[in-house]
């Protein structure tokens, strides 16, 4: 058994991995929005997201239990289709007209969607 610094060490890597794979995930999701934006498909697509729980189900091989690992894909899932329905959104906003003498938006405006300040 190993020191609890080397499992913590071990976590921080793994962390970094999954935040690496969710990102991924996330770039993915965005042009998925893309497309459904141009073919009319609905970001929400409750048929696909039995298929998703069904592959993690299947996928896992413990310790979690089914349950806990299909919880932490909810919310994975629910956060993707947020980021699509911004996707649809922004795509709206870009596409119609602009208000001249209008404000661009500042930094804090920008911080504030994405969570990070410059």
């Amino acid at each position: 058994m190993g020191d609890i610094e080397d499992f913590r060490v071990k976590i921080d890597e793994l962390d970094r991995q999954l935040v690496r794979l969710i990102s991924e995930r996330a770039r993915a999701a965005q042009e998925i929005g893309k497309l459904k934006r141009v073919t009319s498909l609905p970001v929400y697509e409750p048929n696909r997201e039995r298929v998703i729980y069904e592959n993690v189900r299947d996928a896992n091989e413990g310790p979690l239990p089914d349950i806990e690992l299909v919880h932490i894909y909810e919310r994975i899932i629910d956060v993707m289709r947020s980021l699509q329905k911004n996707e649809l959104a922004s795509q709206k906003t870009a596409d119609a007209p602009t208000n001249k003498g209008q404000a661009a938006p500042d930094s804090a405006d920008r911080s504030r969607k994405t969570g990070k300040e410059k």
